[in-house]
């Protein structure tokens, strides 16, 4: 009878591997815990798959110091290995209770689905998922225009159920709140607006008509857009982020418990707050973006004030004010829209809260730009 032996020693833990005619042998030895080296199963492997194959597989541990679940995953991995290549394994030789462990291991299969799997889609499959995923979002967002229509007409019959004192609040935060950043980037606009003209004008001597420059584009439709675009991202983000939390923290599903609809205690208070400061807003960023033309004019092509602030007075018709006007108050109902659209569609993780915040932005001011070329091509039909 021929015997073949393999073997592998660690500093503190070791594995023979013996090959006696039809049988395997695995004697363990050493120190198997946390810390230790564990030795290759690839003399095992060569041991299986040798020359004629082995009737069975057994363990032996009387050297074996000590051990933990290093101990178990380097016998299961051998197990695995007898388990491909036919040849039965016997337990018993392993320490008391790790034995039971390993036949324990073996005996309940892998749950399917455990590992993460890369599986590549095919493009029908990429198709077909983004037109479902397109027509669920269209559905949700009539829902929630529904609800908020209902919400509305809650409101102008009385009946909306919100807290007063918390509509005061969101009407200072999206007003008085957001002077600061609306007056400095209104104001660098108009100095923009007026230095851009400026350059132009002064080749023919034109230079006063900066302030009819600067005039109309602030007020027709530029101090509208800066404002909507400074709410989208500073308030349409909040109100996403508050929502998000909410969501996330299961107080809109508390309120629906107790009866209370969490579009009208929640999303209407938003939108009238949202409603009512934009159009005060968008006249505040009006005059800072004339002050900021004015800057220019007088400090830079030497305009009377006087002179300036006529010529602005009388080149900016009255209808552009109300233009203007009209693109706040559209602009106030999409920022605040898409601000709680996203929240109230908020994933339940802090990832999805931050996410929500990012969609409301992106969403306000893709929504925002479509709105100004839909009201500038109304009113160039309309003629004003």
């Amino acid at each position: 009878m021929t015997k073949k032996q393999i073997s592998q020693t660690t500093p503190q833990a070791s594995c023979a591997v013996t090959r006696d005619g039809g049988a395997v042998r695995v004697a363990l030895a050493g120190d198997w815990r946390m810390g230790a080296a564990i030795p290759d199963v690839q003399a095992v492997a060569t041991a299986l798959q040798g020359a004629g194959k082995p009737s069975s597989l057994t363990f032996e541990s009387a050297g074996v110091t000590g051990w933990d679940s290093r101990l178990l995953a380097f016998c299961l991995r051998i197990m695995r290995l007898a388990e491909a290549a036919g040849v039965a394994a016997d337990t018993s030789g392993l320490p008391e209770g790790a034995g039971s462990l390993m036949d324990l291991a073996v005996k309940v299969p892998e749950r399917k689905g455990a590992a993460k799997e890369e599986a590549s889609e095919s493009f029908l499959g990429m198709v077909g998922g983004t037109v479902l995923g397109t027509g669920q979002a269209v559905s949700n967002l009539l829902e929630f225009l529904g609800e908020v229509t209902i919400s509305c007409g809650n409101f102008l019959r009385g009946r909306a159920v919100f807290q007063r004192s918390q509509l005061v609040l969101l009407i200072k935060q999206a007003g008085l709140d957001a002077l600061p950043i609306v007056s400095l980037i209104s104001l660098l606009v108009g100095l923009i607006l007026a230095f851009v003209g400026a350059i132009q004008l002064q080749q023919f001597g034109a230079q006063i008509y900066v302030s009819t420059i600067v005039g109309i584009a602030m007020v027709r439709v530029m101090g509208a857009i800066m404002t909507g675009i400074i709410m989208a991202g500073r308030t349409g983000a909040a109100y996403a982020a508050e929502l998000g939390t909410m969501q996330v923290n299961e107080e809109i599903d508390a309120l629906r418990t107790f009866g209370f609809s969490p579009t009208e205690f929640l999303v209407l208070p938003r939108l009238i707050a949202l409603v009512l400061m934009m159009p005060l807003l968008c006249i505040y960023a009006d005059l800072m973006g004339v002050l900021g033309g004015f800057i220019v004019g007088s400090l830079m092509l030497g305009i009377n004030p006087v002179q300036y602030f006529s010529n602005t007075w009388q080149s900016v018709p009255l209808a552009n004010f109300w233009i203007g006007l009209v693109h706040s108050t559209v602009f106030g109902v999409l920022v605040a829209l898409a601000g709680c659209y996203r929240g109230m569609r908020c994933g339940r993780s802090a990832l999805a809260v931050g996410q929500a915040a990012t969609s409301a932005v992106v969403t306000g001011i893709l929504a925002i730009i479509i709105a100004t070329a839909i009201i500038t091509v109304v009113c160039n039909i309309l003629g004003v």
